[in-house]
């Protein structure tokens, strides 16, 4: 199955509990931090929950 890259550009202070969760359960703990995760539609979900935190990396 094919991956996606996705990098945390900025921090969790300040926003809601949920979306903190949402981050470590991508796996992203600090700022400039990337991981590989599968492409899932439940990735997905999360990425699009915390789409101004994150980034894609081709």
């Amino acid at each position: 199955m094919a991956t996606i890259k996705v990098k945390q550009i900025k921090s969790k202070i300040g926003y809601p509990v949920d979306q903190k969760r949402t981050l470590e359960a991508i796996g992203l703990r600090k700022i400039g931090q990337v991981v590989e995760k599968e492409d899932s539609p439940a990735i997905r979900g999360m990425i699009r929950k915390v789409h101004h935190l994150v980034t894609i990396v081709d």
